[in-house]
Order: C-alpha cells, then sequence, then structure tokens
C-alpha cells in the first residue's frame, strides 16, 4: 500500500484548490486536548470519499469543522473553487444519530431543513412526498419517528438531507446504529441512490468493508491527534452491490487498509 503523505495531497491557494470540497493544513484542538493536526484533503465534484480511522482520532471533529460547528484554529477550507469562511448551512449533514424530531411526522421532519432554508412549506412537502417512495417511505409520511424501523428512519433522515439541496453531504457514521444486515440493505440502497443523486459525499465510517464498497478514495486517519496517513483509490469496479464483498480484489485492499489501522492501534497502546 503507498503512503501518500502529505504534500502529496496538500491543497494550497485559492488557484490551486482542487476538488469541489478542499481542506487545507487544518488543525482544530479543544483546550489542550488536541483532535486533529495538519489534514489536506480533497474531494472531488461527484465522488465518494469514505474516512476511516480508529475512535478518538478526530473524523467527527473533521466534519464538523467542514460544516462550520466547529472553527479551526489554523487552515483553511475550500468550496468550489473558494475559500468558505461562512460555512453553516452550505453542507448537508447527517450526524452519527438520525435526529428525527419526535413530535414531527416523517414528512414534516423530511422537509425540516428545506423550510429552514426558505424554502416554501407546501413546496418543501410536495417535493417529499415525490421522493417518498424512492426513499422506501411510500405510506409512512403522516407516521411519527417512534413507528419507524431503525432502516425507516436512517432512510428518512437522509431524506431530509437530500432536501436541503446541497452538493455536497458530510455522513458521520450514518448506518453506525444499525443491525448488521439493516446495515448491509442500507449500504446497497445508497450505492442506487448516489449514482441517481450525483452528489459529492464525504462520508465517516468505521467499517473498512462498508468504505471499499461503497467509496470511490479511502482516507485513513491516524491515532490523535489525527492526520491523514493514507489515500487510497477502492479498485473495485462499478456498478458495486452487497455480495462483492467476497471480491478478491476488495478482500486484498481491505487487508491493506486493516494492517494500517492496526497499526494506529498498536500506537495508542491498544494491542487488540
Amino acid at each position: 500500500m503507498a503512503t501518500v503523505n502529505q504534500t502529496e495531497i496538500h491543497v494550497a491557494g485559492a488557484a490551486d484548490a482542487a476538488g469541489q470540497l478542499a481542506v487545507s493544513n487544518l488543525s482544530v484542538s479543544f483546550g489542550e486536548v488536541e483532535a486533529i493536526r495538519d489534514v489536506s484533503l480533497s474531494v472531488d465534484e461527484g465522488s465518494f470519499v469514505a474516512l476511516l480511522g480508529p475512535s478518538g482520532c478526530g473524523k467527527s471533529t473533521l466534519l464538523n469543522a467542514i460544516a462550520g460547528l466547529v472553527e479551526p484554529d489554523e487552515g483553511e477550507i475550500w468550496l468550489h473553487g473558494e475559500l468558505a469562511t461562512e460555512r453553516r448551512g452550505r453542507f448537508a449533514y447527517m450526524p452519527q444519530r438520525d435526529a428525527l424530531l419526535p413530535w414531527r411526522t416523517v414528512l414534516e421532519n423530511a422537509t425540516l431543513s428545506a423550510e429552514v432554508a426558505g424554502t416554501s412549506r407546501a413546496e418543501a412537502r410536495e417535493r417529499a412526498r415525490n421522493l417518498l417512495p424512492r426513499f422506501g417511505l411510500d405510506g409512512f409520511g403522516d407516521r411519527y419517528p417512534a413507528a419507524l424501523s431503525g432502516g425507516m428512519r436512517q432512510r428518512a433522515a437522509f431524506l431530509r438531507t437530500v432536501l436541503s439541496d446541497r452538493q455536497v453531504m458530510l455522513l458521520d457514521e450514518p448506518f453506525g446504529a444499525l443491525d448488521a444486515l439493516t446495515r448491509r440493505s442500507m449500504q446497497e440502497w445508497l450505492l442506487d441512490l448516489w449514482n441517481d443523486l450525483g452528489r459529492t459525499i464525504l462520508m465517516v465510517t468505521h467499517d473498512v468493508e462498508e468504505a471499499l464498497l461503497l467509496a470511490d478514495s479511502v482516507a485513513v486517519m491516524t491515532a490523535r491527534p489525527g492526520t491523514i496517513k493514507v489515500v487510497e483509490t477502492v479498485y473495485l469496479p462499478r456498478p458495486r452491490s452487497a455480495d462483492m464483498i467476497a471480491d478478491p480484489v476488495l478482500i486484498e485492499q481491505k487487508t491493506g487498509l486493516l494492517a494500517e489501522l492496526r497499526e494506529e492501534l498498536g500506537e495508542m497502546g491498544v494491542t487488540r
């Protein structure tokens, strides 16, 4: 596995900002705790990039910084080739939990981000209602979250994210709380949806198989303070399906990525 060093993935000024989303030498600390250090990464338009790393390495912090929920101590974030100093509301962001409001129906939850962005309630609901079948929620628009399965809740949360109409989507372990069977089903569903939407996605995951099944490339972060250790192109051809987890190409690449992650666990003092 070839290591991609910081100079190779460094993103410089506006004229050199590669990709639809570019992060240049980003560092974030919380008091005396240095969460991420000198992170540089570029995500091309329409691509799917997975972010892997040991627990506590700063993956979610990186997403929060990109989304404008956390301000970096150093570094820059570029969007569409322009320095993005004001970032809140410019990305479609889906956190680890579905965060559905229990007092709002599926339809009302799905339209929340669009309404906040200024879309009329009637227009937002019409768009959401038309998309319910595509998200496997036909007939459930008037149900409340408590009546939904875990997978349906995640699809409702993803519909809300899509309806924000932002071209860059930040997904923070969107399937992490699901059982293995539902998770696999959701992965296939996301593959189909991404093919249809053509959005740019940066997704945090702990699952190496998930990263290789979904993404065009995988960025591995070091133990805290997290920085980019390697960036690998995924060699698995598209179109993909969940059956490809047994593909020798995926297995070989998975072995290499797991070795990188085990090395970082060793740096943390974790031997198993």
